[in-house]
């Protein structure tokens, strides 16, 4: 059906031998070398290489630019957020609704969990990559109570007319088999849902059963924590419940990194923060900049030459390693080509700053780690592929080696890249003749 919808598209001057070979096609004779789910990467460092037939790979080009672009983005951007945050608050993302289409989504709740975000709210997610979920009550849940009374079996989802607004009791029962966590701002926080929660959770606990939490979806979040932290410490003191005064409090609404600097200056009581919007479309950085270009053919090096420096290629095949100092922080990323002997712990490596001129500056790695595996060979996997709750511990351990110059979120200092030193001296631009 493809080679078909082709035929209808080009020339009719197009020979019939060329869709005779795209019936053929296949990735029995490509290679992709990448690094690990969850792998820091810095500007000019290939994270993806592929090798195989011209025609194949060139075709390979828009889909592996669009499965690694906004994958890679959304987790830098997720992976900025906890240090906003602070240590002692879990972040959640809950952006379900933003993004483009439900395909947005599903990728936007896979990819914002390695860097540091609790389990999202996305349940297909969790069916598809085996990760935990959790869905947060929904204010249109609460709204469609208008009584003490029992649920009917069937509710409206339109508000109902009539009767006074009853924000948990008649519903908490339907999350006492595992999660009772109270959105307390569907009405008034202070005249309603508070207290009502207060009272709900307090008669759940003489059951044997406890609270986990509540969340407030709108108002001065911090303002409003510290308020409620204080009638739960009240609760706590006359009613003897100890860990009531304990319970976290969870917040959402459009929470930007602005509003995580904000809770944290503010010394707010926020136990955990839900992030929607601003983590998935990413408004700092809507795109990222990823390209897909040719360095070698048929074993003959190869290169993009411009007067825009940015986007000058590298040629030839790399190989890509991380050199360590002795604290165990990487120094820097040196690329070489593959027939170029590679770097040893111990010994002394001279480097250039691509495009400069000067002597080369020499380091001694402690140790030294190739970054790319290769993960498909000859039409299969060929290395195992990391599940989703593998790559966590990946990335927040690939963070928390870098120096804090280089990680902090305002001015990093650059992180050091080096070129093939085989290929330097063609970057490097020469005085011209003078007679």
């Amino acid at each position: 059906a493809d080679v078909a919808y082709l035929r209808s598209v080009l020339p009719s001057t197009t020979e019939d031998a060329f869709f005779d070979y795209l019936a053929t096609l296949d990735a029995s004779e490509v290679t992709v070398s990448a690094v690990p789910e969850g792998s820091i990467v810095f500007a000019r460092v290939p994270f993806l290489q592929v090798k195989g037939p011209l025609l194949v790979v060139q075709l390979l080009e828009t889909t592996l630019l669009c499965l690694v672009s906004y994958a890679s983005l959304v987790a830098t951007n997720a992976a900025r957020s906890p240090p906003l945050a602070g240590p002692d608050v879990k972040l959640i993302e809950m952006g379900l609704p933003p993004p483009q289409g439900p395909d947005g989504a599903l990728s936007a709740s896979k990819y914002s969990s390695p860097p540091g975000f609790d389990p999202p709210r996305n349940v297909l997610a969790g069916k598809l990559y085996g990760v935990p979920v959790r869905p947060p009550l929904a204010h249109s849940f609460i709204m469609s109570f208008t009584s003490l009374e029992e649920p009917p079996p069937r509710v409206s989802l339109p508000p109902l007319a009539g009767g006074e607004p009853a924000d948990l009791p008649a519903l908490a029962e339907s999350w006492l088999g595992r999660d009772f966590q109270g959105l307390l701002d569907t009405y008034c926080v202070k005249r309603s849902g508070l207290p009502n929660f207060c009272a709900v959770a307090l008669a759940l606990h003489q059951l044997g059963y406890r609270a986990i939490g509540l969340r407030l979806d709108s108002g001065d979040l911090a303002k409003q924590s510290k308020e409620i932290r204080q009638v739960l410490r009240a609760c706590a003191a006359h009613f003897q419940v100890p860990w009531f005064e304990t319970i976290p409090i969870a917040v959402s609404n459009d929470i930007s990194e602005q509003s995580l600097e904000e809770f944290r200056r503010e010394g707010s009581e926020i136990n955990m923060i839900g992030v929607g919007m601003n983590l998935v479309t990413c408004p700092l950085q809507p795109s990222l900049g990823c390209v897909y270009k040719l360095v070698e053919v048929n074993g003959s090096p190869c290169f993009k030459l411009t007067e825009d420096e940015e986007k000058m290629t590298i040629p030839g095949t790399k190989t890509i390693y991380r050199l360590y100092d002795a604290a165990g922080h990487p120094l820097m990323d040196l690329m070489a080509l593959e027939e170029e002997p590679s770097p040893s712990a111990g010994q002394e490596v001279a480097v250039r700053v691509l495009g400069r001129l000067g002597e080369a500056s020499k380091v001694v790695p402690t140790t030294v780690e190739p970054l790319h595996r290769t993960y498909f060979r000859d039409g299969q996997v060929c290395e195992p592929l990391p599940s989703l709750p593998e790559a966590p511990p990946h990335a927040q351990a690939s963070l928390s080696l870098l120096r804090p110059a280089h990680r902090r979120l305002r001015e990093p200092q650059p992180y050091p890249v080096r070129p093939p030193r085989a290929t330097h001296g063609r970057y490097t631009p020469r005085s011209p003749a003078r007679l």
